[in-house]
């Protein structure tokens, strides 16, 4: 088994987020661009850190996907696309490097540009720069890249372009953007967008879904596809930028392909098979019970545990506060007393991984679970009067029994909220006091075995309260639609954070999330607080202040008991053929996009 350590890893992120917070670099053109002072890699840069430039190219790698796509257009609200199209096949003017918090280095572009106030951006394409098809990449190709996504694509484009006063064309090959307002992460958003073909649109709607294969300027094209079942990338032999420093190492796969599966359990089969390549696997205790098959044994299959230093971000039950019944923050509190954490934890992972305590908690942007202080406590001041309670005061989870599946301390405290919110026990059955039973429907996707087990126990549990709520395992098609209109009482969520929280924190928690379709705000929270909060982290130019607004946006999330929150792991589980390889240096984001298959090899 592979394995890193993890000890001093968040004194590590702690160093690694301070480093990074000097002085601006000049108004000048640069090789790259820092969320705060200067990237970490020098001008002349051989590969990025984590790279290994010497890797071999050639052989495939082999991913299993539950579930399926319909649409072949990832930048759209409309239908399914497959995880690795836009990854493999189209570019952006920068790319990031997952081994600083936030920095970028030229990709499309040779150079960017940006005055001290970051109130506008300027990037200067390379002259080499190629679509798949052998046409130049342009800024008349980038311009209408730009406007397409900003107006017509999905809401997470949107937020980042309301913000741009005015594009231009500065010169043959330079595009500038002038910004609205004072928002220093928007000139690193602007380098960051897909860049596409303006001919191969020509005459048709980007909005509507569609299986046309979309022409980029990526390291791989669209071999073949069967929609719902399987997507190849073949690696473009003439990719214009191979010799790239920062592709040097990377894109080393011949094939990357994508096989789709009807839920996580058939998946794992086809990889103990040798269909599957690699798998993920998020059971802690599944890594430790389930990997006798023979392939393991023999040593063709290796099991590696990729470390990370990232935060935790947020994954569990969340609570659509568009449904009534959850619009109180007491039924939300008690619905987290009756969820007993630790004998689930215990059943499905033996107890080894810690929970969730807050969005970012393991991390040096987590909250204190103790009373808010110093800045924290100034920045949510304003907002007192209409903050839960224990948002500045200071607030923790419920800590349950491990040993039963019943814990009576916090169902009775959980009952005691419900009573408060004017819900009680009648002839057995949660009523209001018009005898309104409280009723809800939970939305799973079909397959998702893990989560459904954990719901099965926490129906059992809810039972006791008088609660029976109903379960709809929908498949992928359905669950998208559903959370995209919001269209849910509870649903399984999911969100990555980062160590460089910005403006897509609006497209998460943001009020127009509450009506408008497709932002990551399926709690429905409509938060002055919150957004307040997401403001001052993307005006602040000094560590102190950035660190303190995201701590209080973390009471302010944690505090409004949005989700019931499982587990979170510092490592990820990869088990793999013995034939793909990575570099033993591992990135700041451990397996994150840009880790794998980017950095990977294939090696008999």
């Amino acid at each position: 088994m592979r394995l890193f350590s993890v000890a001093g890893m968040r004194k590590g992120a702690l160093l690694a987020v301070a480093s990074l917070w000097t002085s601006a670099a000049a108004a000048e053109p640069q090789h790259g661009i820092a969320m705060y002072g200067r990237p970490a890699l020098p001008p002349d840069f051989v590969s990025l850190p984590y790279a290994n430039p010497d890797a071999p190219k050639g052989g495939r790698i082999v991913f299993g996907e539950p579930g399926g796509f319909d649409s072949l257009n990832p930048w759209i609200l409309k239908g399914s696309a497959p995880w690795g199209l836009g990854i493999h096949t189209v570019e952006t003017l920068m790319g990031r490097s997952i081994d600083e918090p936030f920095t970028l280095y030229g990709l499309l572009a040779e150079s960017v540009d940006t005055d001290d106030a970051r109130s506008w951006v300027e990037f200067t394409l390379r002259p080499e720069a190629r679509f798949s098809d052998g046409a130049p990449v342009t800024v008349e190709d980038v311009m209408w890249s730009y406007e397409t996504l900003g107006t017509l694509g999905h809401p997470r484009y949107q937020t980042a372009w309301k913000k741009v006063a005015r594009m231009e064309k500065t010169g043959e090959r330079s595009i500038r953007f002038t910004f609205t307002e004072p928002d220093r992460e928007l000139a690193l958003l602007m380098g960051m967008r897909p860049i596409l073909e303006k001919a191969q649109w020509e005459g048709k709607d980007f909005t509507e879904s569609s299986l046309m294969v979309p022409t980029g300027s990526g390291p791989y094209v669209v071999e073949s596809f069967e929609p719902g079942r399987f997507i190849t990338f073949r690696r473009n032999p003439d990719y214009w930028g191979r010799d790239l420093p920062f592709n040097r190492g990377q894109n080393n796969f011949d094939e990357i392909r994508y096989d789709y599966f009807g839920d996580g359990d058939v998946t794992f089969q086809a990889f103990t098979a040798g269909e599957v390549t690699s798998f993920r696997e998020s059971n802690a205790a599944k890594w430790t019970s389930r990997y006798d098959f023979p392939a393991v044994a023999s040593g063709e299959v290796v099991k590696s545990e990729i470390p990370n230093q990232r935060p935790s971000g947020i994954t569990g039950l969340v609570m659509n506060t568009r449904n009534p019944v959850f619009a109180d923050w007491r039924v939300r509190e008690a619905m987290i007393d009756a969820f007993n954490f630790e004998f689930i934890n215990q059943t499905m992972n033996g107890g080894t991984d810690p929970r969730i305590t807050s969005y970012f908690s393991n991390s040096p942007l987590g909250m204190d679970h103790a009373a808010a202080t110093g800045k924290e406590a100034e920045l949510l001041a304003p907002f007192a009067a209409d903050l839960p309670p224990g948002t500045i005061e200071g607030y923790s989870l419920p800590v349950g029994d491990a040993a039963h599946a019943l814990d009576r301390a916090n169902l009775r405290q959980a009952l005691k909220l419900f009573e408060e919110a004017g819900w009680t026990v009648q002839d057995g059955v949660m009523k209001d006091a018009a005898g309104t039973p409280f009723t809800f429907e939970i939305l799973l996707a079909s397959g998702a075995t893990d989560s459904q087990t954990v719901v099965d126990i926490y129906v059992e549990a809810l039972r006791n309260l008088g609660i029976v709520p109903t379960v709809a395992a929908v498949d992928s098609a359905q669950y998208k639609e559903r959370t995209n209109t919001y269209a849910f009482d509870m649903a399984w969520y999911t969100r990555s954070l980062s160590l460089s929280p910005g403006n897509e924190q609006m497209l998460y928690w943001g009020s127009t999330g509450v009506t408008e379709p497709g932002s990551r705000n399926w709690m429905g929270m409509n938060s002055p607080a919150a957004e307040a909060m997401i403001r001052a982290m993307i005006e602040s130019r000094s560590q102190e202040n950035f660190i303190a607004a995201t701590k209080a946006l973390d009471r302010v999330l944690t505090a409004g008991r949005y989700v019931i929150p499982v587990w979170y792991s510092k490592v990820s589980r990869l088990a793999h053929s013995k034939k793909l390889h990575y570099p033993d240096r591992i990135p700041l984001y451990g397996d994150w996009p840009g880790f794998q298959p980017e950095v990977w090899w294939y090696e008999e």
